[in-house]
C-alpha cells in the first residue's frame, strides 16, 4: 500500500511541474535590425517605427501564453555592421523573423546568413535584386522596382507625355536597380534619355548634373535617389530655375524630406510609392496615422505602415500557431494578408507588395494627394 501511494504522489508531484511549465509564457524573438544612422538615417527611422508599433501592439494581439521578444540594432550603412547586428541579434531566444534593412547592399550581405539560420528576412528594401537570389527567407512588403518603376514611368508617359526625360540615381545598389528598371521601360517605349547619370551619396552639390539636364534639352526629371540627395536636387532645381516636371522616387513621399524644402520648392513635384498614408482617405489608415503621431511626434509615410504591415504578417502567423522560424517562412510563403496599405501575396520569390501610387504636391499644402494608383501591377493576386 505504501509503495502505491508513493507512485501515485511521484505522479500527482510530475504532473505538477509539468503543468506549470505548460502555463509559462512561450519566448519568441523578431530582432529589428535598421539604419538608423547615416545617409539612411530617415528612411530607416521610419522603418524602425513601423516595426516598433506593431511590436508593441502585439501583446493586444497574440494569445496570452506568448511572449514576444524584440530588440533594435543600429546597422548605420555598411554591409559590416549589418552583418555584426544580424550575428548579435541570432543569439536571442528561439528568432522567427528579422525586420531587415531597407539599404539594399545590406540586404544583399545578409540573405546567405539567413539562408544558413533559417530564418525569414521581412524588410521593406526596394532594391529589386534581393528576390533574385534564389532564396526563400526574403519577404519584401515595399513594392520593388519591377513595381514602383513601372507606375515611374508610365505616369511619366501616359500622364505627363515625356519625351525627353533626364534619368539621375544614386550609385548604390537602389540606385542602379531604379535605374536599370526605368531606363528599360524608357528605352522599350521609345523614348531615350537624353541624360542617364548617377551621382554617389556623397556628392552635395547638384547643380553639375541640373546643368547637364538642362544643356541636353530634357522636358522632365526622374529621381531615383535617397532623401538627402532628392531634396538637395529639388532645392537647387528651384535656384536654377529649372522649370519642368520632376516625377522622383519613394523618398520624396516622405514627409520627413518634404520637411528639408519650402513650399515653393515643393510645388510641382511627384513621387511614386507604396502608398500615403497622410493623404488621407481611409478610416483605418487615418486611425492607424492618429496612432503612429501619438506614439512617435513626426508623420507616417508608406515605409513605416510597409514595416508595419510586414510585421503584422508575421505576429498572424503566430496568431495561427507557428511558432518557430520555419512554421513563420511557411505561412509567408503561401498565405495572403490583408494590410492597412494593400493586400500582399508573394509571388514565390518574396515580393509581397504589388500596388503603387503616384503622389503630388500643390503650392498650397505639404501633404501631397494621391494622384494615381496602379493595383496589382505584377499580376500576383
Amino acid at each position: 500500500m505504501f509503495t502505491l501511494n508513493f507512485r501515485i504522489l511521484a505522479v500527482a508531484i510530475t504532473g505538477f511541474f509539468l503543468g506549470s511549465g505548460s502555463a509559462q509564457a512561450e519566448t519568441v524573438s523578431i530582432p529589428v535590425l535598421v539604419p538608423v544612422t547615416g545617409f539612411l538615417s530617415l528612411e530607416g527611422t521610419s522603418q524602425r517605427n513601423g516595426a516598433l508599433l506593431a511590436l508593441e501592439e502585439a501583446a493586444d494581439n497574440l494569445p496570452a501564453d506568448l511572449d514576444v521578444q524584440f530588440e533594435v540594432f543600429d546597422t548605420a550603412t555598411s554591409p559590416e555592421i549589418a552583418v555584426n547586428a544580424f550575428l548579435r541579434a541570432a543569439e536571442a531566444p528561439n528568432v522567427v523573423a528579422v525586420v531587415a534593412p531597407i539599404f539594399g547592399t545590406q540586404m544583399l550581405a545578409l540573405l546567405p546568413l539567413a539562408r544558413e539560420d533559417g530564418v525569414p528576412l521581412i524588410t521593406i528594401s526596394g532594391t529589386a535584386s534581393i528576390t533574385e537570389q534564389d532564396n526563400p527567407y526574403v519577404f519584401r512588403f515595399f513594392p520593388g522596382d519591377v513595381v514602383v518603376k513601372e507606375a515611374h514611368a508610365r505616369y511619366a508617359l501616359e500622364v505627363l507625355g515625356a519625351e525627353r526625360p533626364a534619368l539621375i540615381t544614386q550609385t548604390t545598389a537602389y540606385g542602379q536597380s531604379g535605374q536599370a528598371h526605368l531606363s528599360t521601360r524608357f528605352i522599350d517605349a521609345g523614348v531615350a534619355p537624353v541624360l542617364d547619370e548617377a551621382v554617389d551619396v556623397s556628392v552635395n552639390d547638384m547643380l553639375p548634373v541640373l546643368i547637364k539636364a538642362q544643356r541636353a534639352g530634357a522636358d522632365m526629371l526622374l529621381l531615383h535617389l535617397h532623401s538627402g540627395p532628392t531634396a538637395q536636387l529639388l532645392r537647387q532645381a528651384a535656384s536654377l530655375g529649372l522649370d519642368i516636371p520632376i516625377v522622383a522616387g519613394s523618398a520624396l513621399h516622405q514627409p520627413t524630406t518634404a520637411d528639408l524644402l519650402t513650399q515653393d520648392e515643393l510645388a510641382g513635384s511627384c513621387a511614386e510609392t507604396g502608398s500615403s498614408p497622410i493623404s488621407g482617405g481611409d478610416t483605418d489608415i487615418d486611425t492607424w496615422t492618429q496612432r503612429y503621431r501619438s506614439r512617435f511626434a513626426i508623420e507616417p509615410d508608406a515605409f513605416a505602415l510597409g514595416q508595419y504591415d510586414g510585421v503584422r504578417m508575421v505576429l498572424a502567423a503566430l496568431n495561427e500557431g507557428a511558432r518557430s522560424a520555419a512554421d513563420v517562412r511557411q505561412y509567408l510563403s503561401r498565405e495572403t494578408f490583408d494590410g492597412l496599405a494593400m493586400a500582399y501575396k508573394s509571388d514565390g520569390t518574396g515580393n509581397m507588395a504589388h500596388d503603387a501610387v503616384i503622389v503630388c504636391y500643390g503650392s498650397d499644402s505639404r501633404v501631397p494627394r494621391i494622384e494615381r494608383r496602379y493595383e496589382n501591377v505584377t499580376g500576383v493576386r
